[in-house]
């Protein structure tokens, strides 16, 4: 096994999730964070500013699932369509948030449709922006102090949507009084989407648009300054080293903090459903008590903790639409939801180390027979750490609210899972699971 990775490179890698679930190109944080360490070079920020910035810019969208029931229960239909698309538009412009919110609501789908959802959220829309950017912004500050991070990421992240004119969202912050750090980041976050989708032309034409209104001039004029560096801009998508730029990053991270990043990502993975509340918390905690009956070594109760934490990062980039949806499932539906664990796995595979953490987040739909998902593996293929896994998430799918129905009796669990013990579930963690709960109550919730 190799070096242990840094903090900073872990949250880097994990960004990547968080682009997910704003509906942005792969890389999005990590770019935005590039730009902004470049303009920090202009502007002759310390180092100690530039550690501050990237934290920042790694983690600006950390508390965007917080928003995501909101959103897609304002707009109807896939919520990352609307959340890319308003990157795209002023809306800060009533006219332009109006335009946004016809095109966007029920995109798609009847007129008679797209009206009957308006109604149902009639409401000045600056203020609607304000609501959702509240929830997403003091939730992603609240990750960054979680994290152990200093007050100036948490207070970047937390003014990240705040404009020099005072018009931004949600506390109508202006100038010099917004901290520099969200100046820089508000910034580069919306000339990096403007960079993706139109190219550097267009996000130059939309920085001088926007210049004295969104942005601090001097940000701006920074920005026009190197505009001539071809070389940066010709490898502006290149990602590779962006988090070893400062000290902190040649610290391998202790086990404290990869316990603290898993906590915080369950957090966010959970908030993307109103129904997954606790969930990956819940289920680490089965999966550490069926390792510990099982008398299994410290270390692979560690690795169960925290891939049982992760094991649902893939569903970031899942549709809430689908998430929240009260009915069965269509069949193209179903095949979405059986992407989340591969998702899983492309996401925590690039963490140097997290290799063995990725192999068992990934494996938590598997079943004994081979008819699991995503990748169908076998009993033959499937280690005691998996079958651990797939018996502790189906044990709090069954003792959780879910949108088609209520929690279900702890009886009524045990009957469901012992039908499958051979097929599923292995016969050895399902004597555990009894074991472990033969003499709680038979009502739940179970999570108390």
């Amino acid at each position: 096994m190799g070096e242990r990775p840094s903090k900073a490179n872990i949250l880097g890698a994990l960004s990547q999730a968080l682009d997910l679930v704003e509906g942005q190109p792969e890389g999005h944080a990590l770019r935005t964070a590039k730009l902004a360490l470049r303009l920090a070079d202009e502007l002759k920020l310390s180092d100690s500013d530039k550690e501050d910035l990237y934290f920042a810019a790694v983690l600006k969208d950390s508390g965007c699932s917080n928003n995501a029931v909101r959103i897609q229960k304002m707009f109807g239909g896939d919520e990352f369509l609307a959340k890319q698309k308003v990157k795209l538009v002023d809306w800060t412009s009533n006219l332009e948030s109006i335009k946004f919110a016809i095109a966007q609501t029920e995109a798609g789908n009847t007129i008679g449709a797209k009206l009957r959802r308006l109604a149902q959220n009639l409401g000045h829309p600056t203020k609607v922006m304000d609501e959702v950017t509240e929830a997403r912004c003091t939730r992603g500050a609240m990750i960054a102090k979680m994290l152990g991070l200093k007050a100036e990421v948490a207070n970047a992240i937390h003014a990240l949507d705040e404009h020099w004119d005072g018009q931004g969202s949600p506390y109508k912050i202006k100038g010099a009084d917004i901290p520099l750090l969200a100046r820089v980041l508000c910034f580069c976050q919306t000339f990096e989407v403007f960079v993706q989708s139109f190219g550097l032309n267009a996000a130059y034409q939309m920085a001088e648009e926007r210049n004295h209104k969104w942005f601090d001039p001097e940000v701006v004029a920074t920005c026009r300054a190197i505009s001539s560096d071809s070389q940066f801009w010709n490898s502006f998508n290149d990602l590779e080293g962006i988090s070893i730029q400062f000290a902190e990053s040649h610290e391998s991270a202790i086990d404290a903090d990869l316990d603290g990043i898993a906590e915080a990502f369950a957090l966010i993975i959970d908030a993307k459903s109103s129904f997954t509340a606790e969930h990956s918390t819940r289920v680490a905690r089965y999966a550490v008590q069926i390792g510990r009956y099982m008398d299994l070594p410290a270390d692979t109760i560690k690795l169960l903790h925290r891939a049982g934490l992760l094991h649902d990062i893939g569903k970031l980039g899942i549709s809430t639409a689908i998430l929240e949806k009260p009915g069965k499932l269509e069949p193209e539906e179903f095949d979405q939801i059986k992407l989340h664990p591969k998702y899983s796995d492309l996401i925590l595979r690039r963490i140097p180390t997290f290799e063995d953490i990725a192999d068992l987040a990934s494996t938590h739909h598997e079943r004994l027979d081979g008819k699991g998902y995503w990748r169908g593996l076998g009993a033959d293929q499937l280690s005691l750490t998996s079958r651990i896994m797939t018996v502790s998430d189906v044990f709090d799918a069954l003792s959780a609210n879910r949108p088609y129905r209520q929690a279900l009796p702890l009886e009524t669990i045990f009957q469901i899972m012992d039908r499958d013990i051979g097929s599923a579930f292995d016969p050895d963690c399902m004597i555990a699971l009894h074991e472990i709960y033969s003499d709680r109550e038979k009502s739940l919730p179970l999570a108390a």
